[in-house]
């Protein structure tokens, strides 16, 4: 069993402060010295004598940690899990271990997608571009202010000066000692948070209008598409139905993978449900090969599978066919700009000529 600095440190102390408590008026500039030195201790600083340095490895083998070849992360010697809590009762030391080994495991991650997946990290070149939408950041959480409570000093106006100093010192001194002893016994205790949301984004589709809105609408883009997953087919409808004739006028064509949208409850109207026809598809997951056609309840777009019946892989499973969708899209698209070749053109040219 292990016992603590600050324990070996405020043991001897507190039982001299209860054998002073127990003499006569001769203690008193005794124990006020003492009260004085500790009103000195600086309590961040004496819990961290407890804390061991945040000195971390920067290899996953100094953290005894490996992937198996399931690509599951597990300790060297023991085979368990990441495990968050290693050393008890020192939380802020194990959230920087926990920083610490997230940064090793992101470039080891961006490793295994050039080395395994022969995919290489270059520039985005001029004239194309991609944006990430984050939905499901809408608010941010922040410590929740203390409320001083001032106690009114009413009812001891009457009282002297130097006695009413006194009593606020004392006051002062035992929240010091009884915060100090809650932060010791208890150091992992969770603050009291509240939650801000982000303006003109507290919601998933709040957020996408406002990404249309501030980024793609301006930008100089004639070929829109679209990937949204899971909630964000909800999201990409709610756009259609607040922005209609500008998405149909700058997106070519939209791939939804287990959309969970509902035209009926979102309220589509029947124009919305039409352009969706034409210009979306859904890849659901399924356990039928990829690109097999799905029955659909649902008046809006064509669902197939995506190979896979596992929610959380459905995009990555159907990116093929999703790359291709786009392809014939945007093909599509071009075809349909250019002139037919006509008699009746011929001959405006011929007049203008």
């Amino acid at each position: 069993m292990s016992i603590s600095l600050s324990s070996l440190i405020l043991l001897p102390i507190w039982i001299s402060m209860a054998q002073i408590q127990q003499g006569g008026p001769d203690e008193n500039e005794k124990t006020t010295a003492l009260k004085d030195l500790l009103s000195r201790i600086d309590l961040d600083e004496l819990m961290k004598k407890d804390e061991p340095p945040l000195d971390f490895p920067d290899t996953l083998e100094g953290f005894e940690y490996a992937f198996n070849e399931k690509g599951q992360l597990r300790h060297i010697k023991t085979g368990e899990p990441f495990v968050f809590n290693y050393r008890e009762d020192l939380h802020r030391w194990n959230q920087k271990r926990y920083e610490a080994l997230g940064e090793i495991i992101t470039k080891y991650v961006y490793e295994l997608l050039e080395k395994d997946c022969n995919l290489k990290k270059i520039s985005i070149p001029e004239g194309y571009g991609v944006i990430v939408l984050n939905p499901n950041e809408n608010y941010i959480e922040v410590e929740k202010p203390k409320i001083h409570v001032q106690s009114s000093s009413s009812d001891s106006s009457d009282e002297p000066a130097e006695k009413r100093e006194r009593k606020d010192k004392v006051s002062k001194e035992t929240k010091k000692r009884r915060d100090f002893y809650e932060k010791y016994r208890n150091p992992q205790r969770e603050k009291e948070m509240i939650q801000l949301y982000i303006r003109e984004n507290g919601s998933p589709e709040e957020h996408a209008v406002y990404v249309w809105d501030h980024f793609i609408a301006q930008s100089a883009a004639e070929n829109v598409f679209f990937v949204a997953h899971s909630y964000g087919g909800l999201a990409f409808v709610e756009l259609m139905i607040q922005r209609e004739a500008d998405v149909k006028s700058k997106v070519t064509a939209v791939a939804l993978t287990d959309s969970v949208h509902n035209v009926w409850h979102q309220e589509a109207g029947k124009t919305i449900r039409e352009w969706m026809r034409e210009n979306c598809c859904n890849w659901v997951s399924s356990s039928e090969p990829l690109d097999t056609s799905v029955e659909s309840m649902l008046p809006d777009c064509p669902r197939v599978s995506a190979g896979t019946d596992r929610h959380e892989l459905t995009s990555w499973k159907s990116f093929p066919s999703i790359f291709k969708f786009f392809t014939e899209a945007s093909e599509a698209k071009t075809s349909s700009l250019k002139p037919t070749l006509t008699r009746r053109s011929h001959r405006i040219k011929h007049e203008e000529l």
